[in-house]
């Protein structure tokens, strides 16, 4: 113990100098606006900001400080978005909208803003703790899980939508299935096939997640909102004159925030799953665990514990991403992927020789971290009602301002017009498909998902010359079959468990 807080001492020495700390506010509110705007999210706010680190000259810890404050920055800018206007800023925040937007239709925008910034905050600090404390055994962990584990993550992942479905599962499976057809457009990696092009050199890359993100939420949102105004009914929101939440709110969201907040530490652990993943399988248990005491919660319709599950998961998970970076040199995240890069530049290799021949950089960005949140959170706070203030825009203005930043977002990723046809497409389908009563979480989550569960499939048969039994082989994917089993079949369980006892209760 007295050995973390040596080196804590020496985080945090180099964290709270000066230099540092004007660079974590500067990172935090940079990557707040960046998680904003749609389309562009944490990798290309730290893209973006290596090479003006680099020609700066800052010292390896400070530009790894200034990057780790614009990838938290945002993860907490995503929400805001998808609380305010059901368009998520990043892929994180897609689980935000199912009950944060609901939550701002009924005039509680000031109250899910601030308390997703507490989530956060939480689900951040329980991060940083773990890390502190159980690094060196958690990298360990992750290297138990090769490609067959994670195919079968990701099979437990899908199954953890099966509560999301409501009771419409067919269209809930319809949803995913369409989002994983997605996934599969343009060149297999592997064979260099072409697949679903259509023989257009455009689709030979794929359809961008951004792409199909501003599609389905911010075109066919706007479209549904456009519908409204031309049939004379108002999409104008008023925010409640309530800053904040109360204490019987946060009583009352407590345990979602705990058990979320360690759920996305796990999860952030594995190198390559991401927040995304995080996040929905956070908000699946919180559904099934509070719906299975009272069935009559409202996810999906404004139930705060929804909100706050996603945002702790989400925010823990971006953070526990470093304990692969710092511990194995391997990327947790493709933001952190990026950050690896940076350090390149500086002739620094991530991988457990670091911790000891540079204390001053790990134990520094380990400690900025938590200053990070603990700024961002000052920070967003304040800025609740300003946020807010979005809501109270005329649907006439707010339809064409936010088509146009989002087209602006779009057509930045590849400076082309095909984008831009494939944005009206896809959203022109969403907003059919919303109308049909189809779930566009899903079929977003199959798309980001998709190829990340056919690439391990892959290398996983690939490494047994074709043998499936490998995806039975090891204690983890054995558990998590059993989880995905579990997830799928209780809940059905539980339901004809209520329903008897309803009628036996009432026969008539």
């Amino acid at each position: 113990m007295s050995g973390i807080l040596d080196h804590l001492s020496i985080g945090f020495g180099v964290a709270f100098s000066l230099t540092n700390l004007l660079v974590a506010a500067i990172g935090s509110f940079f990557g707040t606006m960046v998680g904003v705007l749609p389309g562009l999210g944490p990798i290309n706010g730290v893209a973006m900001l290596i090479p003006i680190a680099f020609a700066m000259n800052l010292p390896p810890e400070t530009a790894l400080i200034l990057l780790a404050a614009v990838y938290v920055g945002a993860e907490y800018g995503g929400r805001i978005t998808s609380i305010l206007l059901n368009v998520p800023g990043e892929a994180s925040a897609i689980m935000t909208t199912l009950d944060g937007y609901p939550l701002a239709r009924q005039g509680l925008a000031n109250v899910a803003l601030s308390l997703s910034a507490w989530s956060a905050f939480f689900g951040a600090i329980v991060s940083v703790v773990g890390i502190i404390l159980l690094a060196p055994l958690l990298a360990k962990w992750a290297l138990a899980f090769g490609p067959a584990e994670y195919f079968v993550l990701m099979i437990f992942a899908f199954c953890c939508l099966t509560s999301l479905l409501g009771k419409q599962p067919v269209k809930g499976v319809l949803a995913a299935m369409i989002g994983l057809s997605i996934s599969v457009v343009g060149v297999d990696a592997n064979s260099g096939v072409y697949r679903y092009t259509f023989e257009s050199v455009h689709l030979a890359d794929g359809i961008d997640f951004v792409v199909v993100v501003i599609a389905l939420f911010a075109v066919s949102e706007m479209l549904e909102m456009l519908e409204k105004v031309m049939a004379g009914h108002s999409v104008e929101v008023k925010p409640s004159g309530r800053k904040l939440f109360n204490l019987k709110e946060l009583a009352f969201t407590w345990w979602s925030v705990v058990r979320s907040a360690f759920v996305g530490f796990g999860v952030g652990v594995l190198p390559g799953a991401g927040a995304s993943v995080a996040a929905a399988v956070a908000y699946s248990q919180e559904k099934r665990i509070i719906e299975a005491k009272d069935p009559d919660a409202k996810f999906g319709k404004g139930d705060m514990r929804g909100l706050v599950a996603p945002e702790a998961a989400a925010t823990a998970s971006a953070i526990g991403s470093f304990v692969p970076m710092l511990t194995l040199g391997v990327p947790g995240s493709g933001t952190t992927a990026v950050m690896m890069g940076a350090l390149t530049l500086y002739n620094i290799t991530p991988g457990p020789v670091l911790f000891d021949s540079k204390p001053e950089l790990v134990w520094g960005l380990i400690a900025s971290l938590f200053v990070a949140n603990v700024l961002l959170f000052i920070m967003n706070v304040p800025l609740v009602r300003l946020f807010s203030k979005v809501l109270s825009v005329p649907g006439w203005l707010m339809v064409p301002g936010i088509l146009c930043i989002s087209y602006i977002g779009v057509y930045a990723i590849n400076a082309g017009t095909f984008d831009l046809l494939l944005v009206a497409g896809i959203g022109t389908l969403g907003y059919f498909l919303r109308k049909l009563g189809v779930p566009m979480a899903p079929l977003v989550l199959g798309v980001v998902l998709g190829n990340m569960m056919e690439q391990n499939l892959r290398r996983a048969l690939s490494m047994t010359d074709g043998d499936v039994g490998v995806l039975f082989a090891s204690p983890v994917s054995m558990a998590l079959w059993a989880g995905a089993a579990a997830v799928v079949i209780v809940p059905q369980i539980m339901r004809r468990l209520r329903a008897a006892k309803k009628v036996a209760a009432d026969p008539v």
